[in-house]
């Protein structure tokens, strides 16, 4: 067992840095995409608090949220890149404290079209030395060699996090610091506020990261929940991951091994009258990739909803798969949370299928090479 902690852990370290060091370069190049959609502020930042709250337990540290000043109910801006900040931002302050407690304190400002979305990071850690500020958002860059060494890590979290703020119409800034008694950064972000949609336009909850309504318990433990999902995927590892995934958070699953027989087992099913909700394709298969697939689906009037699965993670690849037919993307090595999410964001939303669409498949046209 703890052979494989240790792999494991490691694992999860190296593909740490592969991320930020990919995140970073497409934000270098100018090909990192923000994709806005309605979210509840609130839950978001619970979720987020959730995930975060086992590594400052695991450090013993107090990690609290308070909410300086109402938030909206519902925001439009790009739920992904905003929950990925706070995490790297709240991860940092577990990071660098031993003894205290970590705080997000949030707030929200009327500007003009939209709100100014606010959370201050507040930790109790180490500090940062006045003559390294100036460096903190370089790339590569931790205050000073002690600083690694002890608390590991690549120096490229404030670096990814400040820019993406920045595509975000907001920012990431040092409020304050002194060493031994901690540090404040705050993060801004521009936002659209919503009307809450009702339950009737969308049956599965009030925003596209929302697993649960407001007031209620914990976050819902099965958030794909008779969500009918279809895995074409030719790895066997791979299948069964994705898999243990999809079935322990709800869904009911169907498996395929390539592209030809996704095609076929998602006609067929909506020929039976049980479409499948989601589509999950791998774009690497034999006999016929994903790309084809997709291609032949959409090409037969299919409108229910895919995501592609692909280890490329290079600019264009997503346009490629969206170019195919694919409503979505998740890149491997899988995330489960990242996955979960994206399932529930292509669920949530209203098919783009039109009645004759599925009509038309409905017909039995040949999808057949």
């Amino acid at each position: 067992i703890a052979a494989v902690e240790t792999i494991k852990r490691n694992g999860e370290y190296l593909l740490g840095i592969i991320n930020d060091i990919l995140d970073l370069s497409k934000i270098e190049a100018g090909r990192m995409n923000t994709a806005a959609g309605p979210c509840s502020p609130r839950i978001l930042i619970e979720e987020v608090i959730s995930l975060i709250r086992v590594r400052a337990d695991a450090k013993g540290l107090d990690i609290k949220v308070e909410y300086a000043t109402p938030l909206p109910e519902c925001v439009e801006t790009d739920p992904t890149r905003l929950r990925q900040i706070l995490i790297n931002l709240l991860g940092n302050a577990i990071k660098f404290t031993d003894i205290g407690e970590v705080r997000l304190v949030t707030s929200c400002a009327p500007t003009d079209g939209g709100v100014l979305l606010q959370a201050d990071v507040v930790d109790t850690g180490v500090g940062i030395p006045p003559e390294h500020v100036s460096r903190l958002f370089r790339p590569f860059v931790q205050a000073d060699s002690s600083t690694a060494r002890r608390f590991g890590g690549t120096g490229l979290g404030l670096t990814i996090s400040k820019r993406l703020a920045q595509m975000l119409g907001g920012d990431v800034q040092l409020v304050h610091t002194q060493p031994r008694r901690g540090s404040c950064f705050r993060l801004t972000v521009q936002a659209k506020p919503l009307e809450r949609r009702s339950s009737e336009d969308n049956p599965h909850g009030s925003s596209a990261v929302q697993t649960r309504r407001a007031g209620e318990g914990d976050v819902n433990p099965r958030p794909l929940e008779g969500c009918r999902i279809l895995l074409a995927e030719d790895g066997p590892d791979n299948q069964t991951l994705i898999s243990h995934v999809l079935r322990k958070n709800g869904a009911k699953l169907g498996v395929v091994g390539n592209g030809q027989l996704a095609v076929d087992a998602a006609i067929s099913a909506l020929q039976d009258g049980q479409p499948f909700d989601i589509i999950l394709l791998d774009m690497q298969m034999p006999l016929m990739d994903g790309y084809e697939a997709a291609s032949r689906l959409r090409r037969a009037g299919y409108g229910g909803a895919i995501i592609a699965l692909t280890a490329h993670a290079m600019h264009g690849d997503r346009e490629k798969c969206v170019a195919a037919g694919c409503d979505d993307y998740a890149s491997k090595p899988i995330d489960r949370t990242t996955l979960v999410e994206t399932i529930r964001r292509c669920w949530d939303k209203p098919t783009i299928a039109r009645d004759e669409d599925r009509a038309l498949a409905a017909t039995g046209m040949d999808t057949r090479p």
